[in-house]
């Protein structure tokens, strides 16, 4: 649906890369390009290894994350705990540079707690750029670490834009990505007359027809018009049917792997949302799609009754 929208990968730790399933962490299709693979952790050492583990595998960039604040975070003193160590996280950003050649990037909160001066953030950003990072993502929150759960800190505390538009105005020569409450893409090019960037964290998982506009409206790339692809396995997608049917070759190879039709389907359950068919499609694919031996028929029955179910209702 889109060739330009950046993906990033949930956060995998260094513990993880180093001393677990390394490839299960970090193998990722061609078709994800431009695809940043997103670490936790707070040793320069174990980060740059693991940051070397993300290039060799042909990541874009690699992201630190500094604004998780989930309990197990907390107990390994990463995540959004490094707002308070920005000199830790300037040696961890300089360490990976130095080992890799693709951006090293950070995404982090506005503070955390009771933090309720801009000073901190800009603090922040300011002392971590001198270990090399360019761009920061900055989820216009603060993260509560106590008292709040991880979805509660993406909803609870209260957004303040204007203070990360006062970044890219104190920090011209940075990239500045604003993250955090942004569901349409009229609210991004709103922003985006004040920062360089947005993140959409869930909402395209919940509503990922909200890519298909995304070129056009944000990167004025109109496939449709004829304009060379930089991807040409990126076809542009027509409709919703379409769009579904050509991940079918895509299941087909995680079928053929060993791979069970639930880890792929369960990831685009919401293609259909706010369609007439979409309860229809989430139900059949809910119902059917953990049975032993399910099969590409039940995605194929599923897009065919949902689009019949369309049709009707346009007659």
């Amino acid at each position: 649906m889109s060739r330009h929208t950046r993906v990033y990968t949930e956060m995998v730790t260094t513990g993880a890369l180093i001393h677990g399933d390394s490839h299960r962490h970090l193998r990722f299709n061609e078709e994800e390009h431009p695809v940043a693979l997103q670490l936790g952790g707070s040793s320069p050492e174990d980060l740059a290894v693991s940051a070397k583990m993300g290039a060799d595998y042909g990541y874009d960039e690699i992201n630190l994350n500094c604004g998780c604040p989930s309990d197990r975070v907390q107990n390994g003193a990463f995540g959004a705990c490094l707002m308070r160590e920005a000199e830790l996280v300037r040696d961890c950003v300089s360490a990976m540079q130095e080992v890799v050649d693709i951006p090293v990037t950070v995404k982090h909160r506005l503070g955390i707690d009771d933090d309720n001066s801009y000073d901190i953030v800009r603090d922040f950003v300011g002392t971590v750029a001198e270990g090399g990072s360019q761009v920061f993502i900055a989820h216009a929150r603060n993260a509560w670490l106590k008292g709040l759960s991880p979805k509660e800190n993406r909803e609870v505390p209260p957004l303040r834009y204007e203070w990360v538009y006062q970044l890219k105005r104190d920090f011209p020569d940075l990239t500045i990505v604003l993250n955090g409450g942004i569901t349409t893409l009229d609210e991004c090019q709103t922003h985006l007359a004040h920062v360089d960037g947005v993140m959409l964290g869930r909402e395209p998982y919940q509503n990922p027809w909200l890519l298909s506009e995304v070129d056009r409206q944000l990167f004025e790339d109109d496939a449709a018009s004829g304009k060379p692809s930089a991807l040409a396995h990126h076809p542009s997608m027509a409709s919703r049917q379409t769009t579904a049917e050509a991940l079918i070759p895509y299941l087909e190879k995680v079928l053929s792997e060993g791979g069970r039709l639930n880890h792929v389907l369960r990831h685009v359950l919401g293609l259909y949302q706010r369609q007439p068919g979409g309860k229809q499609f989430r139900r059949i694919l809910s119902e059917g799609m953990h049975a032993e031996g399910a099969g590409i028929e039940l995605f194929e029955q599923a897009i065919s009754q949902t689009e019949a179910l369309i049709a009707r209702r346009r007659v």
